[in-house]
């Protein structure tokens, strides 16, 4: 059995490292999620941190109390909230060192953003 050298180890554990940095960072942005009512808030979209539009609630009744113009303009004000949202805590996750041994502490505004 033959030893690994101690720089190629050290390598070897940096990569396992990084792999696992860049998981957790990916399991980070896998849990953006931006859900911004509608002027009215009867409309209430979900955003994933890519902009892709995962979930879109309508209040009972909306549809009827709408006329159709209207509802459009509610779905397509929510989404761009939203889609804003979304894009606003990815560029917070991603302006933070993302290597950083201690995560930092999130502003209360961001984290409330975040859970909404």
């Amino acid at each position: 059995m033959t030893d690994i050298h101690p720089d190629v180890q050290a390598a070897l554990d940096a990569a396992r490292e990084l792999r696992h940095k860049i998981a957790d960072l990916r399991e980070k942005i896998d849990g953006i999620r931006a859900r911004r009512p509608s002027p009215s808030g009867a409309v209430i979209p979900e955003i994933d941190a890519m902009g892709r539009l995962v979930g879109l609630y309508l209040a009972p009744g909306t549809v009827d109390r709408f006329e159709s113009d209207e509802l459009i303009a509610e779905i397509i004000s929510a989404i761009r909230e939203s889609t804003a949202d979304a894009a606003r805590q990815y560029e917070q996750l991603m302006d933070r060192d993302p290597w950083a041994e201690e995560p930092e502490a999130e502003p209360a505004a961001a984290t409330a953003e975040q859970k909404s």
